[in-house]
């Protein structure tokens, strides 16, 4: 009964199907292939709107390619202070741009505000003895599980347009995003002011393939040769594509993503007393202490503790195919605490 990260969850069927569907044809390499070539096209659909898409093995890519084409060397970019970016990519945005670095602010809930960027950019010189902010990031989901309504990526956005900043967006739970507002793609995207997204769908289903989705033009200039010098670059590139064409196709990417938000809701009702922030995506962040953790685990329960919300905090998270049994189980443990 494993609630560690929907990173475990399985990949779903027409996923597979997909990426055998693409074994048999012998096809040209290096996005010279058919499926590599309905990108755009399929995400343009999605999103209402012209888009350059490409391939990448892995959410870490995706925002390092991202952000590099928008920041340069002595650049920096304004983020939360528990972004993925900044926590768990092992300095990849700096590897890839070349030196840039991350401005951290506090958010409520993981969530970033106009006042704590302004009161943050308040306090810095901004003069040549510092780096230079150039981009603005978001995660969304956030790191606390917590959900960007439109109208607040569009304030985000248009103080970083202010001060000259592109903006970028970390979607590895874009769907579950999308799922919990229940709004178009568009919506909480380029038609708020995004330029980039990290389209996440391994976790939500996939196998092993991102998409780097780019609404503006002219950042999607560089970043075919970003992903090739940095081995970025799928050579059989019609597997990955494959896959991403299934997620989206008939509109799995959001049907996994409403199956891994309910199971999170049934959780978060059992125990509303017990929430460290509001859950409104597919992780549970709750207070326990040391001997309910203890015995949670003996009964075959597994999460992480969360140094980052404080001694007796837990994360759980909900797989898009997560086992209803062990949900309903989880649910019943908790109440028994």
């Amino acid at each position: 009964m494993d609630f560690y990260s929907d990173n475990a969850a399985g990949v779903h069927p027409a996923v597979l199907a997909a990426v055998t569907g693409a074994a048999g044809p012998h096809a040209k390499g290096y996005d010279a292939d058919d499926w590599t070539a309905r990108l755009d096209a399929a995400f343009g659909a999605l999103f209402e709107t012209p888009c350059r898409v490409f391939a990448v093995p892995s959410g870490t890519a995706a925002n390092a390619l991202g952000l590099a084409a928008m920041l340069p060397p002595w650049g920096a970019l304004w983020c939360e202070r528990e972004a993925h970016v900044e926590v768990d990519e092992a300095g990849a945005v700096p590897f890839y741009s070349g030196g840039a670095t991350h401005l951290l602010v506090a958010g409520a809930h993981g969530k970033l505000s106009v006042e704590a960027l302004s009161e943050a950019a308040g306090r810095r010189r901004g003069d040549v003895h510092q780096t230079q902010a150039a981009a603005l990031s978001l995660t969304q989901a956030t790191e606390a599980g917590t959900v960007y309504a439109p109208d607040e990526i569009a304030a985000l956005s248009a103080w970083a347009r202010a001060r000259g900043c592109r903006v970028h967006m970390d979607g590895a739970r874009f769907a579950n995003a999308v799922a919990h507002l229940g709004c178009a793609p568009a919506d909480v995207t380029w038609r708020a002011g995004v330029e980039i997204l990290s389209f996440g769908c391994i976790k939500n289903g996939g196998m092993s393939a991102e998409a780097l989705v780019v609404f503006a033009p002219d950042l999607a200039a560089s970043i075919p040769h970003r992903r090739k010098r940095a081995g970025l670059m799928p050579s059989k590139g019609r597997f990955a594509a494959a896959q991403l064409l299934a997620m989206i196709d008939g509109g799995v990417w959001l049907a996994n993503a409403r199956a891994a938000n309910a199971g999170a809701a049934a959780i978060a009702a059992a125990v509303p007393q017990r929430l460290l922030h509001p859950v409104q995506a597919n992780e549970v962040f709750l207070r326990l202490d040391a001997d309910e953790r203890q015995a949670l685990r003996r009964q075959g329960f597994g999460f992480y503790e969360w140094e980052s919300d404080g001694p007796g905090a837990a994360r759980l998270v909900v797989r898009w195919d997560a086992d209803s049994h062990a949900i309903a189980a989880l649910v019943a443990a908790l109440r028994a605490l």
